[in-house]
């Protein structure tokens, strides 16, 4: 579940082992890009934390983070 805190949505997502996080950074990298709008994230072995706020809004939550986390759930 999404939290919002210090100004940008926060999840932790655990996986299996370090291949599942990963292919799933990277298919949220591709939905990023395609979006045009990009996360902060942290990857150790089979965790990934993200954190989403927009930068031209002034690091805080917008729509676009909204729909971006919304796109990232639909990719586990």
């Amino acid at each position: 579940m999404w939290k919002e805190e210090d100004n940008a949505l926060y999840r932790k997502f655990q996986f299996k082992d370090f291949s599942e996080a990963f292919a799933f950074m990277t298919r949220v990298a591709l939905a990023a890009e395609k979006m045009d709008h990009h996360p902060s994230w942290k990857n150790v072995y089979n965790s990934v934390e993200i954190w989403l706020n927009t930068h031209d809004a002034g690091d805080v939550v917008t729509d676009k983070d909204k729909k971006l986390a919304k796109k990232i759930d639909s990719l586990l």
